[in-house]
């Protein structure tokens, strides 16, 4: 008689464990969506993080064998988004400075000492010389036309200023109208 009753309270146990956790597992899920409820989320955010790059810009006019150019004066429409200097590598000291332009499209500053061949193919993404030029706040600007990217191409003060990305070219006009090196 023993075995018998013995079986019967583990059976009781087992039923009552499961139970257990069945019920632990509805109140963890009822607190997870609670929290989720009432934790902020805003889908409409934009996910573009801009950056600053006054610092940088200074940083890299300190530093660069030639003169860095940074735009002044464009709209908030303009976002920067990344920035970075880099005083030697593949293409000799290189300047970046990249935007999400209005429109939503992607445009950027790039400068390098190094050879400009190489150096406006890697920016450009293959972008290829043409025979058209910008006048551009006085300056002479060849342009470049590619698949991904278009641009504009200038040389001088031992350096390449390219203007490229996905942006109209009016607005790498504008991008390059804004451009200083002071």
């Amino acid at each position: 008689m023993g075995d018998d009753g013995g079986v019967a309270a583990d059976k009781k146990r087992g039923t009552q464990t499961a139970r257990d956790m069945v019920l632990s597992l509805v109140v963890i899920t009822l607190f997870a969506g609670l929290i989720y409820l009432f934790v902020p989320h805003d889908e409409d955010k934009d996910p573009v993080k801009t950056v600053g790059y006054g610092i940088e810009v200074s940083t890299a006019r300190r530093a660069a064998p030639y003169p860095v150019a940074a735009p002044e004066g464009l709209s908030d429409e303009w976002r920067a988004t990344s920035v970075r200097y880099e005083g030697t590598g593949d293409h000799g000291a290189a300047w970046h400075l990249g935007f999400l332009a209005p429109g939503e499209e992607y445009a950027a500053v790039e400068q390098s000492d190094g050879p400009a061949g190489p150096f406006v193919r890697s920016v450009t993404q293959g972008a290829r010389k043409t025979a058209k030029t910008e006048r551009v706040g006085g300056e002479e600007w060849t342009r470049y036309e590619g698949g991904k990217y278009d641009a504009l191409v200038r040389t001088e003060s031992g350096a390449t200023t390219v203007v490229t990305g996905t942006a109209p070219l009016d607005r790498l006009t504008e991008l390059a109208a804004a451009l200083r090196t002071e």
